[in-house]
């Protein structure tokens, strides 16, 4: 089923989005905010540009946008995919639990903010060029990919912006590239990865090439950096008197 969403507010994009089942089409998209808020078991293909919080709190639907994207990709999401083949804007996977969000090209700041694992949930965030400051901020738990590819044939000057990791308590954050331009926190720790860490990474990576047409070795022959909280509670003593 296709619709045309042009002339549509989100909530009536979203009740017609509920009413189909299956695999549903989204065309000239720009700016309606909450697409398949806490959708599951769709299909849904978006040509344009999605508004702020797609697939918040998305609970197993599987979501392709032909174009960019804004604020708050997969805001709290719990299950499912979501596959950007262009940018994202700022804060996408707040408070993500669970599913996968794959972005070809560059994220904004605050990408993976309170990012958290439960159990057999373990969220997923790859993006394929840069992401700016804040990065992984509060992350809790899940894995966050930073590959810095070339984007539009243009070389990436720096995989990520200014004070990433800030406040990063749970979890791990792998970024392509051998980090000699970027500073850390103290409380985590950043390291080359070894083959264990790059075993842990290598579906996912294989999945974004699949997604956008890479070459998975090409990828992975690179010197990529795995960071990790100090310890399982690095900031306790920030807030807790001895």
């Amino acid at each position: 089923m296709k619709l045309d969403v042009r002339n549509l507010g989100y909530r009536e994009v979203n009740e017609w989005l509920r009413e189909h089942d299956g695999v549903c089409e989204l065309s000239e998209c720009l700016g309606q905010r909450f697409i398949a808020a806490g959708m599951s078991d769709r299909e849904i293909t978006i040509e344009g540009t999605p508004g702020n919080a797609l697939g918040a709190y998305l609970n197993g639907a599987d979501i392709t946008v032909h174009g960019n994207a804004q604020d708050a990709v997969g805001d709290t999401m719990n299950a499912g995919r979501i596959t950007v083949h262009g940018n994202i804007g700022d804060a996408a996977g707040y408070a993500m639990r669970g599913g996968r969000i794959f972005v070809r090209g560059n994220a904004g700041y605050r990408a993976g903010i309170h990012m958290k694992a439960y159990r057999d949930k373990v969220p997923v965030m790859v993006i394929g060029g840069a992401c700016g400051s804040f990065l992984g901020e509060y992350q809790a738990g899940g894995v966050i990919v930073v590959l810095g590819l070339p984007q539009d044939g243009q070389k990436t000057s720096r995989i990520v912006g200014n004070f990433p990791c800030t406040g990063m308590h749970g979890g791990k954050m792998f970024l392509r590239t051998d980090a000699a331009d970027i500073t850390f926190p103290w409380q985590v720790t950043a390291r080359p990865a070894e083959e264990a860490d790059l075993a842990e990474i290598r579906e996912y990576v294989r999945e974004y090439c699949s997604l956008f047409g890479c070459d998975e070795e090409s990828v992975m022959n690179s010197p990529f950096t795995v960071v990790t909280p100090d310890s399982r509670n690095p900031y306790k003593q920030l807030y807790v008197a001895n």
